[in-house]
């Protein structure tokens, strides 16, 4: 290792020790997030600046760098298959019908589903403006590994018919499914959740005694993941730290430049799309600026790490806490949100893709075209893993779907982190809106105050 790379690594230890002197003297999580993610934004510029995005010394100094950002990537990985089980299965506890449960998944479904065709839309529409098309893309060596590596993984996730996809989504093995073994497997862990809740449900209404053991396992069993969650979660601003230096420092400086029409089209679509969760927040007579306000915290963390599904345990909190929508609805519609109808990864992004390749393709953008494709959007946007790389996930089933080839996706590798930060934070947006909508309907039947929470005070 170089001269070089041993300074930046003490001078990265330094920025570790002064977050740490941040949590000594309270300040709170939000802040030290922030703090994180501007130190490692201001790290990551240094290193592509002085040594180059791919540069010996920058691959040095990330090498070490890593090992913060991966470990703390594999804390979030370890933490959302028992969260999602253990919050699910709570979640239906804490509704006294099965009938009051149907109505609430079936809203948060339905309004994310509702939401992704509404993103899908928009995208459609920015990418038509701006002109976007694949033909225009050029392709080095990186790109053409990373088409070949999707080719591989299409055949895992695209070569399924919609019948087939809509099928592994029931869990088979739930072993194998919390292991993260398929694509698919956290919605599978989403419905046995669901299913194991509803058991329980029953067979609580059928003995008392057993009802009581059973909530009183479950409630224990979820103060102690809930407290491996925040354990993990203290641990987000060095994580944000690491994460944000690894990106800001490898992100291809000419490449961004090359392809900041789509860059610009993506942030514009995904704006917009916070406008529509903006209306719907105001129709429900909330006011909007005090909702992101609340919201915000959680919004920068989903942007930071790019994991819908790692944001979780935030955006359940945020919910019950600041946004008073009732516990069922908040661990539902968070579960839900990270796995079915992702408005930025699964709406936005592969709507935008179909719209570049069609061209190239001898496809005209007319209204059967668009039907079709935000049919499919929508229908492929189940299962969709609320990880990083969810959106190329997606892509595979859509473009294949409109019988489009997958390169486009690797094409745009170099710019993937930046545009992904966006709509992750978009991702959980709708998911809370989801959450909000549902309790203004059905607050009421889980013991919620549902018209009553949309009157949050203005914070000054």
């Amino acid at each position: 290792m170089s001269a070089l790379a041993i300074l930046n690594l003490i001078f990265f230890a330094a920025l570790l020790s002064f977050l740490y002197q941040l949590t000594k003297n309270d300040t709170s999580l939000s802040r030290r997030v922030l703090t994180g993610l501007v130190a490692g934004t201001l790290f990551g510029f240094y290193l592509q600046i002085v040594f180059g995005y791919s540069g010996a010394v920058t691959e040095q100094t990330l090498e070490w760098t890593n090992v913060i950002a991966n470990s703390y990537v594999n804390l979030l990985r370890m933490i959302i298959m028992p969260l999602i089980l253990i919050t699910m299965i709570a979640a239906v506890l804490k509704v006294e019908e099965i009938k009051s449960l149907g109505k609430i998944g079936g809203s948060v479904v339905g309004i994310l589903v509702l939401t992704t065709m509404i993103a899908a839309l928009i995208g459609i529409l920015m990418a038509s403006i701006f002109g976007l098309n694949a033909g225009e893309l050029a392709s080095g060596a990186r790109e053409l590994a990373r088409a070949e590596v999707l080719e591989t993984r299409r055949g895992s996730v695209a070569d399924l018919s919609m019948a087939q996809l809509l099928v592994s989504f029931v869990p088979r093995n739930i072993f194998s499914d919390l292991t993260d073994a398929r694509a698919t497997s956290i919605i599978a862990v989403v419905l046995f959740g669901l299913l194991f809740g509803i058991a329980a449900l029953l067979v609580s209404e059928e003995n008392n005694t057993h009802g009581d053991r059973i909530r009183a396992f479950v409630d224990t069993t979820q103060t102690v993941v809930m407290k491996l969650v925040n354990i993990v979660m203290n641990l987000t601003p060095y994580g944000v730290l690491a994460l944000m230096t690894r990106v800001i420092a490898t992100s291809d400086g000419s490449a961004i430049v090359t392809l900041i029409t789509f860059v610009v089209a993506s942030y514009i679509a995904i704006a917009i799309m916070f406008g529509v969760h903006a209306m719907i927040i105001g129709l429900l007579g909330a006011n909007v600026r005090s909702y992101f306000q609340k919201v915000w915290p959680v919004l920068t963390f989903a942007f930071v790490t790019r994991s819908s599904a790692a944001t979780i345990p935030l955006t359940i909190r945020t919910q019950i806490e600041e946004l008073k929508v009732p516990a069922p609805i908040a661990n539902i519609s968070a579960s839900f949100g990270a796995t079915i109808g992702q408005n930025g990864c699964a709406g936005i992004y592969p709507a935008m893709l179909a719209v570049m390749v069609a061209p190239t393709m001898g496809v005209d953008i007319d209204l059967g075209f668009i039907t079709s494709l935000v049919l499919i959007v929508a229908i492929g946007s189940f299962g969709i893993a609320g990880v990083g790389g969810g959106a190329t996930n997606a892509a595979l089933v859509v473009l294949p779907a409109m019988g489009f080839p997958v390169l486009v996706a690797a094409l745009l590798i170099s710019i993937e982190p930046l545009i992904d930060m966006a709509r992750t934070a978009l991702n959980v947006n709708g998911a809370i809106t989801s959450g909000m909508v549902t309790t203004r309907f059905f607050g009421e039947e889980v013991g919620g105050d549902g018209p009553a929470m949309a009157a949050q005070p203005q914070e000054t």
